[in-house]
Order: C-alpha cells, then sequence, then structure tokens
C-alpha cells in the first residue's frame, strides 16, 4: 500500500519499532471476497493512506477466498483510531460489513520476529 504522499512504504516488521501493528480479518465468501478486496482497496487508495499516522499496509486473500486478512502499521494507537471513527470510515466500514459474514481488527504488538 501506498503510505503517505503516495510513496510506497515497504512492510517492516520489527519488534523493536515503536508504532501500532493493525490485523484485521475478515470472513468473506468466495462470491464476496473480490468485492471486499475491491472497497479496501479503494479505502486505503483513497482515504487511510492519507490519514496521519499512516505507515503501510498490506491484504491477503486465502485460496479458498474465504478470508481477507489485513496487516496494517500506524504511529500510534490514537491514529488508527482516529480513521476508524472518522465519518467517511464509518460509512465504508458499513458497506463492507454489509459484505462480510464478519470482520474484526485488532492491535497487536510485534514480540518476536524470527
Amino acid at each position: 500500500m501506498r503510505g503517505p504522499k503516495g510513496v510506497n512504504q515497504m512492510l517492516k516488521i520489527d519488534p523493536d519499532a515503536a508504532c501500532q501493528t493493525v490485523l484485521t480479518t475478515f470472513e468473506v465468501t468466495p462470491g464476496t471476497c473480490q468485492d471486499v478486496l475491491d472497497l479496501l482497496t479503494e479505502a486505503y487508495r483513497d482515504v487511510i493512506s492519507k490519514q496521519p499516522g499512516f505507515i503501510s499496509a498490506a491484504l491477503h486473500v486465502n485460496d479458498a477466498q474465504t478470508r481477507i486478512a489485513n496487516y496494517s502499521q500506524w504511529q500510534r494507537r490514537e491514529d488508527f483510531q482516529a480513521m476508524l471513527r472518522s465519518d467517511e470510515m464509518r460509512a465504508r466500514n458499513r458497506r463492507v460489513n454489509e459484505l462480510c459474514k464478519g470482520f474484526e481488527p485488532v492491535m497487536y504488538d510485534v514480540a518476536e520476529v524470527l
């Protein structure tokens, strides 16, 4: 995903990094997987990547197209939370929720890189 100012940011997983890691899983069907992926890609391109504190993100799809995993990094957990609370993202997340069986963002700290 492109970070601030449209620069391609490479995800760097580092247990010593002072950033917030967020893993979000989306439960989808093969019939809705691409639609949800398109909505997420548009949200990152048009809104999320321009938010204060956004560092980088990656979207992953399992081979059965029943799960989408989103790995994102933020400078601070408050930056991620502010993005989620914005009117724009609340509307977009309602649309994503209509196409998913469910989704859940969870904040993590990197414990080890092997």
